[in-house]
């Protein structure tokens, strides 16, 4: 006779204090409450010697009236139909950036179904892997079904997504469902980029609505998938972070007005193609390496979300220039250049080509490339001198 065995989850523990029914006090001391209503007290013996009550107090107790998440944000910021329609088109992005996080978690735990490769190539060339894939199936169908879209861009699409006849359709989304995406299978930080344009025609499909230089944003933002999940993001004014709480599942607003400082100490470049170089790189990377006292700290990830996230907080620059190997540069201008550079400039710093501000590009194509330079405006202005001075 077989047996069938069903595991019951256990009630997560939940946080009360004693001594008070509305919250924690002066008096009130915190205990540990469980499903069965057997109480833990913390007493001051079981803490840290250097704790005090008032640590205690910050590291458990949330202010409510603080918390604000993604879709109350966003809702905040509606003022008209349009800016209604365009909190509705992020809010569906902020779902498919909450799924593909899910799926990065369960990646290693999914018998191969979302990890390794999937055997064939976007249009670059480049392999795909089999969560590219997903990522790019979640982005399109959410995007469609939102109702908000005219056309999407995706890297992983050769030509012009159109989207379903609505008339709410007032937006174009272009997006690189899963930047990185060469890092999935060794737990490497990746991530998802988007940028929104206005439509010319409410719920009509232009090819050209897709090729608007990239000042010409409304919205941009970016998910980064590592130690925690963040979204990041600007609706053409300031730029906010905020963190995936799985217990909620809801993005939390925890970054609010982000700047990136004016200089930094860090620059991130892929060295392992400095024989590719121009001069003017290799001068500029020799400078903050040998000459500049103090020298630089070079970090790179090889996930562009990742590299960008750390400047964006950190400050200093993240280059992928354009090389000999590489004359156009080998990120994509409209889904990846666009998106980073927009979020750059709203938070304070800058983006550039080398000699002319990303944003000011008008592309030709929609996967065009382009090199590209941001960060700390300080510092992105020192290289531009160096490569201008070739």
């Amino acid at each position: 006779m077989k047996i069938k065995a069903r595991i019951v989850p256990s009630r997560r523990p939940r946080l009360a204090w004693s001594g008070t029914t509305g919250g924690p006090s002066r008096c009130s001391q915190p205990r540990v409450v469980y499903g069965s209503g057997v109480t833990s007290l913390v007493t001051r013996e079981m803490l840290p010697k250097t704790s005090s009550r008032n640590q205690l107090e910050d590291a458990l107790d949330v202010d409510v009236e603080d918390l604000q998440t993604l879709g109350t944000f966003i809702i905040n910021t509606a003022k008209d139909e349009d800016t209604s329609d365009l909190s509705i088109l992020i809010q569906s992005i902020g779902t498919s950036c909450k799924y593909i996080a899910n799926c990065v978690r369960k990646l290693g735990l999914a018998n191969g179904k979302l990890g390794g490769k999937a055997g064939t190539e976007n249009v670059q060339g480049e392999e795909q892997m089999k969560l590219d894939l997903v990522a790019h199936e979640v982005f399109s169908r959410g995007l469609d079904r939102s109702g908000r879209c005219t056309v999407m861009v995706s890297e992983e699409v050769e030509e012009l997504i159109p989207c379903a006849s609505s008339p709410h359709g007032r937006y174009v989304c272009v997006f690189d469902p899963l930047d990185g995406s060469s890092n999935i299978d060794c737990s490497v930080s990746i991530g998802s980029i988007f940028g929104i344009y206005k439509a010319t025609e409410r719920g009509v499909f232009n090819p050209k609505d897709a090729l608007q230089p990239g000042k010409d944003m409304v919205a941009a933002g970016y998910a980064l998938y590592g130690s925690a999940c963040n979204l990041v993001l600007t609706i053409g004014g300031c730029v906010y972070g905020f963190t995936l709480d799985s217990s909620l599942g809801e993005f939390v607003l925890t970054h609010p007005k982000i700047r990136v400082p004016p200089s930094g100490n860090i620059y991130s470049i892929n060295e392992g193609n400095s024989k590719f170089w121009d001069a003017g790189m290799a001068n500029y990377v020799n400078h903050v390496k040998n000459i500049q006292d103090p020298p630089r700290s070079l970090r790179y990830i090889g996930s562009m979300v990742a590299d960008v996230h750390r400047t964006l907080l950190y400050g200093g620059t993240f280059s992928y220039p354009s090389d000999s190997k590489s004359k156009d540069g080998k990120l994509r201008t409209l889904y990846e250049c666009f998106p980073m550079a927009y979020i750059m400039e709203k938070a304070g710093g800058a983006a550039s080509d080398g000699k002319n501000r990303i944003l000011d590009i008008t592309p030709h194509h929609i996967h065009q490339r382009s090199p590209i330079h941001m960060g700390s405006a300080e510092d992105v202005k020192e290289i531009e001198r160096f490569l201008t001075e070739q």
